[in-house]
């Protein structure tokens, strides 16, 4: 298949509404979407196309699904595009602030000049001994023929290793409240097309009570940090020094409440979704035996017994093609929100300003329009001749345009390196009889965990 040639028949720009589900005339589509989410959106790419309207509560929401749509939102058109209301809830500004991930225009620009230096290259790479590090000493607790839920080891260990790229040894006496209060935090996400969301956004309830609560147990720690290394003005060579030592083409520096924001913003993106990646990957090893038999046919090749380093990253192609493929079928970040801030047109519709745009990954890489077999896990796949032919916005987990993920390069070395540095030394079996299904919160969580036998290779 030459997904490139694959185009959509040229439409005149329409002033009537893109077709869509009709929902409740109160509810709009609500009760459908938090009922079956992953669903939803698959239904709605069936039944009415790459442009669906519908309705959420009062709010007018778009799903776009073609890749040509997707660009026009994150990239040629992007400057009348803000961040949507999901991303400027009460709960989620309280929790994130005004980092990169939500601050706009002019604001934005800045932060990213200031935070750039910090993910260089050379920066990067000099984490990767720490990622190994830390892999390392995970495994070793291990034990033959032990079952253990993978995903809640690959929440801690990319917690430590974000704890200890950020921040140095600061905060290691830390790493459990901080572990247990994000996951906290990122619960009552699930239910984002709820009243009770709403009502817990805007309404003094004791959930949002609770949640302020948590977020200031996150402040605690890291302005904490912030201030004693201020106090101290010692470079660790993390990440935080970087952003300390930061200076934007005006001489200005980030306030600690910029500081903390980005931190924050760090900790979600460099921990979570980095850790849902790899047990998503060790996920789909499990299930397909000739899959995991080239991946450590490869890390032997190239390693034998000597621990991986940054220099192997080139040679660990099918590592790297594992990757890939975990993040088309099970992105962390299922979806991307944008509101018009002007009238606009999409695929032949005119738009109006305060529509909610939505694109998601969860669909437009599992379309068969641009993958061949997209259900099935086919690592291989992933050669240089399909990249090239394959339509840029067929494939966004770390987002696309202006603001895709500044630390991509730095979660690509974690999730080969630690998949490298584990399949080195075990097999991970699945546990047959334990259900897996997926939790889409903020993320893609699976709900009740994944249980792995552990297997120590000979």
């Amino acid at each position: 298949m030459n997904a490139t040639l694959i185009k959509r028949p040229t439409r005149t720009v329409r002033s009537s509404r893109p077709p869509g589900p009709k929902g409740s005339p109160i509810m709009g589509v609500m009760r459908e979407f938090n009922r079956d989410s992953l669903g939803f959106i698959e239904r709605c790419a069936r039944d009415h196309g790459d442009v669906v309207w519908m309705r959420f509560l009062y709010v007018p929401a778009l799903f776009l699904y073609h890749p040509n749509d997707i660009e026009y939102v994150l990239s040629t058109n992007s400057k009348n595009f803000i961040k949507s209301m999901s991303l400027r809830s009460n709960f989620f500004q309280r929790l994130v602030g005004n980092g990169l991930v939500t601050s706009q225009g002019e604001e934005w620009k800045r932060q990213r000049r200031l935070s750039q230096p910090a993910f260089h290259r050379d920066r990067i790479a000099t984490y990767a001994s720490t990622m190994v590090e830390y892999t390392q000493r995970l495994i070793s607790s291990w034990r033959e023929g032990e079952t253990r839920d993978i995903h809640r080891d690959m929440m801690r260990l990319t917690l430590e290793i974000v704890v200890r790229c950020l921040f140095s040894a600061d905060v290691s006496n830390d790493v459990d409240e901080v572990g247990t209060t994000l996951k906290e935090l990122v619960k009552p996400f699930a239910s984002q097309a709820t009243l009770k969301w709403i009502l817990n956004n805007r309404l003094p309830t004791p959930y949002h009570f609770r949640f302020h609560a948590l977020a200031a147990k996150i402040d605690k720690i890291v302005y904490r940090i912030i201030a004693d290394r201020r106090a101290t003005e010692r470079d660790e060579g993390d990440l935080l020094s970087m952003l300390l030592a930061a200076h934007d083409e005006d001489g200005s520096q980030m306030s600690d409440r910029q500081l903390r924001d980005e931190v924050i913003t760090l900790f979600l993106a460099g921990h979570e979704t980095t850790a849902l990646t790899l047990a998503w990957a060790w996920y789909l090893i499990g299930k397909h035996r000739e899959a995991e038999e080239k991946f450590h046919a490869e890390l032997d090749e190239v390693l034998g017994d000597r621990k991986p380093e940054m220099t192997d990253l080139p040679r660990l192609r099918y590592t790297e093609q594992i990757a890939k493929e975990s993040l088309r079928l099970y992105p962390p970040a299922y979806g991307l929100g944008r509101e018009a801030i002007d009238d606009c047109e999409i695929g032949g519709y005119r738009i109006p300003k305060g529509t909610q745009v939505f694109m998601f990954q969860w669909a437009t890489q599992r379309d068969p329009r641009f993958y061949d077999e997209p259900l099935e896990f086919k690592p291989e796949r992933w050669t240089d001749e399909f990249i090239g032919r394959l339509p840029k916005y067929a494939y966004f987990p770390f987002g696309h345009g202006p603001r895709a993920c500044i630390g991509a390069s730095f979660a690509m070395m974690e999730i080969i390196l630690v998949l490298a540095t584990m399949g080195q030394k075990f097999r991970l079996e699945l546990v047959r009889d334990h259900p897996v299904s997926i939790l889409p919160a903020m993320s893609l969580r699976p709900k009740e965990g994944i249980q792995v036998r552990i297997e120590r290779r000979s």
